[in-house]
């Protein structure tokens, strides 16, 4: 059986004082979902449940993202997060706090 893509979603999520890769992460994935409106489950013959869903995350630090967490934030379907470097960190003018900017795609597939 394979997987066929039927929708891919981009985010960018934020986490201004705290440098928390997960919280950041979170936010890029809720950006995301809140672009979507998925219309086509009944001409597909398809439900929520049918659905396997990768979630991408990028950050400077992809090993300080908890992806238990970030897959929790995705209502339906088998979820898989991976994570890989991007995003961006910005130093703050005191040098004692980070600015954590990660980016999310979100791929949605059903098997055939």
């Amino acid at each position: 059986m394979t997987k066929v893509r039927y929708l891919t979603e981009m985010g960018m999520g934020v986490d201004v004082h705290g440098g928390d890769y997960t919280k950041a992460a979170c936010r890029a994935v809720a950006d995301a979902l809140r672009h979507s409106s998925l219309n086509f489950f009944q001409a597909l013959k398809k439900t929520h449940d049918d659905m396997h869903i990768t979630v991408k995350i990028g950050v400077m630090e992809p090993n300080l993202v908890d992806r238990e967490t970030v897959a929790e934030q995705v209502p339906y379907g088998t979820v898989t997060v991976e994570t890989g470097i991007g995003g961006m960190n910005i130093d703050a003018v005191d040098g004692g706090d980070i600015l954590v900017i990660a980016n999310a795609g979100i791929l949605v597939h059903f098997n055939d």
